[in-house]
């Protein structure tokens, strides 16, 4: 019996060059076999990593609508994935946009992008992640990075190499702001490996994914992260088990990235990694 395909909201900026948020997230949804439907909260020419003189259209006016008109035709989500959110504004969209679409069966799943490398981006307010830690207390799962998790929990930033100790205390405090799940990225205990660490409260144990560390900044790399684990999560893999997926994934166009000698700034390859990525999701 063929089952019911799996669809998801994906709320996330669209750019029309450089590989991140929804031209990432849409491919690689799809190609996993999941209906992915989208809000573009906002429209820009290329995306703002290394790039000067880009267009920026702010769609937040138009967030709403598109909420209603869906919710007149009771459409129904197994998972909402938000990403950059550019304004408190949007961030009190987010919160309606669970609200209304939000079961029993819908993940509901928060990249908090808003820092990296220690620091806050330049656009946001200090005041931002007091905001998006709001907006994480409503999520079933999170997907920060190292910096935005240290702004989540309010503890001081810390260069890697990291201890276990010093993770899963980010994690334990990740946890308490409500998130059964969790996911931290850019975890390394030493130079050789990266990856990430899962926690997840139904079995309550952290749990690691590791793959060989490729040199250099790569943009990006969170959004392919954060669709391919949600694309294993809806294909029916195990926190651990889809951060591994998702690491593999992430790891191996970036290997292909850094071999190429691509300009960093478009993005990484993740097209012509999806066969193999597609080969451990076994669809």
């Amino acid at each position: 019996m063929t089952q019911q395909q799996k669809r998801i909201a994906a709320i996330h900026d669209i750019s029309g060059f450089g590989k991140c948020s929804l031209t990432v997230a849409l491919p690689i949804l799809s190609a996993a076999g999941v209906e992915t439907s989208v809000i573009p909260t906002a429209v820009l020419s290329t995306h703002t990593g290394g790039f000067t003189g880009f267009t920026y259209r702010d769609l937040t006016e138009d967030i709403r609508p598109f909420v209603q008109h869906w919710k007149s035709l009771n459409l129904t989500f197994d998972a909402i994935y938000t990403g950059f959110l550019g304004s408190f504004e949007q961030i009190e969209l987010m919160k309606e946009v669970f609200d209304t679409f939000k079961t029993k069966d819908t993940l509901i799943m928060v990249d908090p992008v808003m820092a990296d490398n220690g620091k806050l981006y330049a656009i946001f307010p200090p005041e931002f992640p007091a905001g998006m830690r709001s907006l994480c207390e409503k999520a079933d799962m999170i997907v920060p990075n190292i910096t935005e998790a240290s702004l989540l929990v309010d503890e001081p930033y810390c260069d890697g190499p990291y201890t276990e100790d010093y993770i899963e205390m980010l994690i334990k405090k990740l946890h308490a702001l409500g998130p059964k799940k969790i996911v931290l990225t850019g975890v390394f205990f030493d130079e050789n490996n990266l990856g990430a660490a899962t926690y997840d409260s139904d079995c309550g144990k952290v749990e690691y994914a590791f793959a060989p560390r490729i040199p250099g900044y790569f943009h990006g790399t969170g959004d392919v992260f954060g669709s391919a684990l949600l694309g294993a999560l809806l294909n029916g893999f195990d926190l651990q088990r889809a951060a591994q997926i998702a690491v593999n994934f992430t790891a191996g166009s970036i290997q292909r990235t850094f071999e190429a000698k691509t300009d960093i700034r478009f993005g990484v390859n993740f097209e012509q990694t999806i066969p193999s990525f597609l080969k451990e999701l076994g669809v």
